[in-house]
């Protein structure tokens, strides 16, 4: 399917690209979050008259996650869960335990933002981790994993 972006999407495009996706990455993910349109002559000159307004939207989004980039970068996180005496958590500590704990702290983060690599942390310790504000800003933050006693 033939999809106008209507803003930058990693490993996809720019706003205003008309790329090919599979339908249903269409149909059930860039156009119900509004990230995309249909690429049909109707959409292609509604989208050359909102050019500017989208391009200022888009700038805006990404001031604001440079801006709370600063306040984030080298942040360190302290969570603490129940654990076992060889560091090994009883259960884990997932994206939104991160989310809830930055959230405390002032900084409000959405957990699909916080890139897990290694999945969820099930030891005790220090880990980094990235956040992934907008497209273009990504910033690192130090987990620290504090064990408590069962």
């Amino acid at each position: 399917m033939q999809i106008i972006l209507l803003e930058k999407i990693v490993n996809l495009g720019q706003l205003g690209d008309v790329v090919k996706v599979k339908d249903g990455f269409a149909r059930n993910f860039l156009i119900p979050h509004g990230k995309a349109k249909r690429a049909t002559p109707a959409n292609l000159a509604e989208f050359e008259k909102r050019r500017a307004e989208l391009e200022k939207a888009q700038n805006d989004a990404l001031a604001a996650a440079q801006a709370a980039a600063a306040k984030l970068d080298g942040l360190m996180v302290q969570i603490t869960q129940k654990a076992g005496v060889d560091g090994k958590l009883f259960g884990s500590v997932t994206n939104s335990d991160i989310s809830a704990a930055l959230k405390k702290q002032g900084h409000e983060v959405a957990k699909a933002s916080i890139r897990m690599p290694d999945g969820p942390i099930k030891t005790i310790g220090d880990t980094q981790l990235k956040i992934a504000l907008h497209a273009d800003v990504v910033v690192g933050i130090t987990v620290s994993v504090l064990g408590e006693a069962a």
